[in-house]
């Protein structure tokens, strides 16, 4: 058991060091995110904050290198899923969207989906609203 703490102490300090690397944060910088935590290194930082400094870094790294924010992502899939049962006369909640939103890409977990899936739900079901849309538009 402990050699399994360890072990994800010892990935979390080298995944800081990495998005630390990314960032191009000094040495200074880095001693100022450790002495926020009491400790003068990351190694004796307490595994629980080296996991929420990484997940601030890593937020960072995602603002600065202009990808999405997955929230954001996310609302639109479950925006452009909805839109297009509306259009088709289906009930939808945010229950049931998600779960389409996972079957149509496999995974378990409407949260775990990357924005690469999400992306491309957003873009099939809008494109599949217009397509309703314009069939209705003729066919009306």
């Amino acid at each position: 058991m402990t050699n399994d703490l360890e072990a994800i102490h010892r990935n979390a300090v080298k995944h800081y060091h990495a998005l630390c690397g990314k960032l191009g944060l000094t040495e200074s910088e880095k001693d100022a995110i450790c002495a926020s935590y009491g400790v003068d290194s990351s190694v004796d930082m307490d595994t629980h904050d080296l996991l929420d400094v990484c997940a601030k870094l890593q937020h960072d790294l995602q603002k600065r290198q202009g990808q999405p924010d997955m929230d954001k992502m996310r609302k639109r899939a479950m925006a452009a899923i909805g839109n297009y049962m509306a259009i088709s006369g289906q009930i939808a909640n945010s229950a049931i969207i998600k779960g389409i939103a996972c079957r149509a890409t496999g995974h378990d977990a409407f949260n775990k989906i990357p924005v690469e899936r999400l992306r491309n739900l957003i873009y099939l079901f809008n494109n599949k609203t217009k397509d309703a849309k314009s069939v209705a538009r003729y066919t009306c």
